[in-house]
C-alpha cells in the first residue's frame, strides 16, 4: 500500500466515503436484515434477539483494538475489512437459497459484524491520528452524515428496490440481489481506499508480540477505568441511547406489521421511502447542522439540547401507532422529524467520547472502549424489544419507550466535564 502523508489528502477525498463505509454493514446487519428475515417469514422475537446479538463485537471490540498496530498501519486493517466484508455479504446471498438459511446467514452476518467492528477501531484511530481537536469538531457532522448517508442508500434505496425486485423475482432472489449488491459495493471502497486513505501512523509504543499485547491490553483497560469520572461517562453513553435501543429494532417491524396488528401496514417500497430516503436524509441534516451548533456554543452549553432532540421525537411512533394514519406524506413527515431530532442529537455523544473519554496516551483504544459501551447500550435493550413489543403491543411499546428516555435526561444534565470545552468560531 501507498503511504501518503496526512499533508498530500484532503479529508474531502477520505472522509465521506470511509465513514460511509462504515456505516453500510452496520445499517445492513442492525436495520436491513430485520426486514430482509421479516419478509421470509421469522418471527419478530427471533428477528429482534438474533439481528440484537450479532451486533456484540461493536461490544467487545476494545479487546482486540490493542493488537492492530503490532504489524500494520490502520489503512491495512480499514481496506482489508472493506473487502472481507464484501466477499461475506456475496456468502449471504447464497446461504438464502438454502434450507436453514436463516442460521447460516446469522453466523456469516456475525463474521461481517466483526470485521466491521474492526473496520471501525482502525477507521477512528486514522481520523483521530490525521486531525486535530479543531479539525475533528469541523468534519465531526460529515462523519456523522456520510455514516449515515449508508442508510439512505442502505435501508432507502436497497429496500425500495428489494421490494420492487420481489414482485419480478420472488423474495428470496430479490434479497439474494440485495446482499450482492452491498458486498460488491465494500469490495469497491476497498479499492478505493487503497489509493486515497492516509495511514493514520502508528501509535508510540505499540506492542510487538501477543505477550506485549496482552500487557497492553491490561494497561489500556487499567487506565480507561482509571479515568476521571468514568462511571459517570459509563452510566452517560449506555443511557444516553437506551431508548433507542428499544425503538431500532421494532420501528421497521411496526412500518410493516397490519393495521389489524396495531402496525401500518407499510410495504417495503414505502418504508424504503419514507424511512429509510426521507428519514435518512433528515438525519443527515440533522447532523450537519448539529457539528455546527457545537462548534458555535461549545460541546458543553450543547449537550443537554442535543439530549432533548434526540430522545423527545421518539413520541412520534406512538403518535403513529395511537392513529395509525394512511396519508404517505403524514406518515413520512413524521419519520422525517424523528430522525432530524435523531441525527442532530447523536452528534454530541460521538464528540463527548471523543472530546471527554478518549484523549491520553491509549486514544484509540479508550475510544473504542466507549463505542464498544455504547452499542452495548443499544444491543441489551434491542434483544429485549421483541419480546416486549408482542407482549403489550405496538401502542403500550411506544409508551414505554418514552418512559425508557427519562434516564437520558437526567444523566445528561449533571454529567462533568474533564476537559476544557473552549469554544470554536
Amino acid at each position: 500500500m501507498k503511504n501518503n502523508t496526512p499533508q498530500q489528502i484532503s479529508p474531502v477525498r477520505w472522509v465521506p466515503s470511509v465513514y460511509f463505509a462504515m456505516g453500510l454493514p452496520f445499517v445492513v446487519l442492525n436495520m436491513v436484515s430485520v426486514l430482509m428475515f421479516k419478509g421470509m417469514g421469522i418471527s419478530d422475537s427471533q428477528i429482534a434477539f438474533w439481528t440484537s446479538l450479532i451486533m456484540l463485537p461493536w461490544t467487545l471490540k476494545p479487546l482486540w483494538s490493542p493488537f492492530l498496530g503490532m504489524f500494520k498501519t490502520k489503512k491495512f486493517f480499514v481496506v482489508l475489512t472493506q473487502i472481507v466484508t464484501g466477499i461475506c455479504f456475496g456468502l449471504v446471498a447464497l446461504a438464502l437459497q438454502m434450507p436453514h438459511f436463516f442460521a447460516i446467514a446469522i453466523a456469516i452476518l456475525f463474521i461481517i459484524a466483526f470485521s466491521g467492528a474492526t473496520h471501525d477501531i482502525a477507521t477512528d484511530g486514522v481520523y483521530m491520528q490525521e486531525l486535530d481537536k479543531e479539525e475533528q469538531a469541523k468534519w465531526i457532522g460529515w462523519q456523522g452524515a456520510f455514516y449515515n448517508l449508508a442508510k439512505v442508500v442502505a435501508s432507502g434505496g436497497l429496500v425500495w428496490l428489494a421490494g420492487y425486485l420481489m414482485g419480478h423475482l420472488g423474495t428470496a432472489n430479490a434479497w439474494m440481489s440485495i446482499m450482492g449488491l452491498c458486498g460488491v459495493i465494500m469490495f469497491l471502497l476497498g479499492i478505493y481506499h487503497i489509493k486515497v486513505l492516509p495511514t493514520g501512523g502508528k501509535a508510540s509504543g505499540e506492542p510487538r508480540s501477543f505477550g506485549n499485547g496482552m500487557k497492553e491490553l491490561w494497561e489500556v483497560i487499567r487506565s480507561f477505568f482509571a479515568k476521571k469520572y468514568i462511571i459517570w461517562y459509563i452510566c452517560f453513553i449506555i443511557l444516553y441511547r437506551f431508548a433507542e435501543g428499544f425503538v431500532m429494532k421494532i420501528v421497521p417491524l411496526f412500518l410493516k406489521a397490519p393495521i389489524a396488528e396495531q402496525g401500518l401496514g407499510l410495504t417495503e417500497q414505502e418504508i424504503g421511502l419514507y424511512y429509510g430516503t426521507f428519514g435518512a436524509m433528515a438525519f443527515i441534516l440533522g447532523s450537519l447542522l448539529s457539528g455546527y451548533f457545537i462548534a458555535r456554543i461549545g460541546l458543553k452549553k450543547a449537550l443537554f439540547p442535543l439530549c432533548c432532540t434526540f430522545n423527545i421525537p421518539f413520541a412520534i411512533y406512538l403518535l403513529l401507532a395511537v392513529f395509525q394514519p394512511s396519508e404517505g406524506w403524514l406518515i413520512a413527515s413524521g419519520i422525517a422529524f424523528e430522525y432530524f431530532g435523531y441525527g442532530f442529537g447523536f452528534v454530541g455523544l460521538t464528540l463527548f467520547m471523543m472530546q471527554q473519554i478518549a484523549p491520553g496516551k491509549y486514544q484509540m483504544a479508550h475510544y473504542a472502549f466507549a463505542t464498544g459501551i455504547m452499542n452495548l447500550g443499544v444491543m441489551l435493550p434491542g434483544m429485549l424489544s421483541g419480546f416486549i413489543s408482542d407482549a403489550i403491543g405496538y401502542k403500550s411499546f411506544f409508551v414505554f419507550v418514552l418512559f425508557a428516555t427519562i434516564p437520558a435526561f437526567l444523566i445528561t444534565y449533571f454529567v462533568p466535564f474533564t476537559y476544557d470545552d473552549k469554544r470554536k468560531a
